[in-house]
């Protein structure tokens, strides 16, 4: 092949992979960028153009798939500024996925397979290989938010927001107030929902699903979740009389939170909750979610905290 036999095939490789509407155009340009360029090259060089200076030319172009990507339009699914937002969800996500599926898995014995090689192979066919649906559906949900802001660009400009608010609003936390006093009462008595529903009527099995293991009340377990649940309270208080979260309200909290989840795991590794079996699974895989969810809810603020300072090194 002589040269332009060797720029045609470049050319072509690269234009075929474009929309058929810049086809010919971007071949035209391409191909008088190319010949401008083995000018100036074979003029340094001080000799003609030949199909060996054409081919190493090409090749300091890049492939022709690189090249058609230059001038093909960008297909964006995820916005840029989506990026970090999409890998921490996906993260997160998969995260609480597994760490729930390996709880489930060690709250039931190994089915086929004995021992821990049986629970892995289990938790990995059972919740890992289907967890993939969750980064598929945050690529529709993401792909989406963008074409929807590209459709409809906000008309709002932006507004500061003090970093020590409440999320929500006074009327949020005082639902969670009322939420967490309803979980102490139900810690305490976890009877006196069925009272104060039915009156006392309710069946007498419902009654025997809520009864306590013995011995589970007065163990050293209860004793400190329910003590790390009472704090609390007067954080919350303090934030809701203050419309705001104050320092040492926050500093208080970032240490609750990681307590009360240890205090939540040992009483779930340790001795039965609740008196039947299926009561006391039910209120195990319940503690799960919850630890979870606060768990996250940490890691997420936390790894959202900027603290200004000057770079070291």
């Amino acid at each position: 092949m002589n040269a332009n036999e060797v720029i045609e095939c470049y050319v072509a490789e690269v234009a075929v992979q474009l929309p058929r509407a810049q086809r010919n155009d971007v071949a035209f340009e391409l191909r008088a960028l190319i010949h401008d360029g083995l000018q100036d090259r074979a003029g340094a060089a001080g000799q003609p153009v030949d199909a060996a200076m054409a081919l190493d030319f090409l090749r300091t172009l890049g492939r022709p798939a690189e090249v058609a990507a230059r001038y093909r339009p960008a297909v964006t699914v995820i916005d840029p500024a989506d990026g970090h937002a999409f890998l921490r969800a996906t993260f997160i996500g998969l995260a609480v996925i597994w760490g729930l599926g390996a709880a489930g898995r060690l709250l039931q014995p190994a089915e086929g397979t004995a021992g821990w090689l049986g629970l892995v192979a289990q938790w990995w066919v059972g919740t890992v290989i289907p967890s993939l649906w969750w980064p598929g559906a945050l690529v529709l949900g993401f792909a989406a938010s963008a074409w929807a802001r590209r459709r409809w660009p906000p008309t709002t400009a932006w507004t500061p927001r003090a970093p020590d608010r409440i999320g929500g609003g006074r009327g949020a936390l005082v639902l969670g107030l009322a939420g967490v006093v309803v979980g102490i009462a139900t810690l305490v008595h976890p009877r006196w929902l069925l009272d104060a529903v039915w009156g006392g009527l309710a069946a007498p099995s419902a009654y025997a699903a809520l009864a306590y293991a013995e011995g589970f009340p007065g163990s050293p377990q209860a004793m400190v979740l329910l003590a790390l649940l009472c704090l609390n309270i007067p954080l919350m208080l303090a934030a809701i009389v203050q419309g705001r979260w104050p320092a040492p309200v926050r500093r208080a909290q970032d240490a609750l939170a990681p307590a009360t989840v240890a205090a939540m795991a040992w009483a779930i590794a340790g001795r039965p909750i609740m008196a039947t079996p299926a009561a006391d699974s039910t209120a195990k895989g319940l503690m799960v979610l919850i630890a979870a969810a606060t768990l996250v809810h940490f890691v997420v603020v936390w790894l959202r905290r900027v603290r200004p300072s000057p770079q070291v090194g």
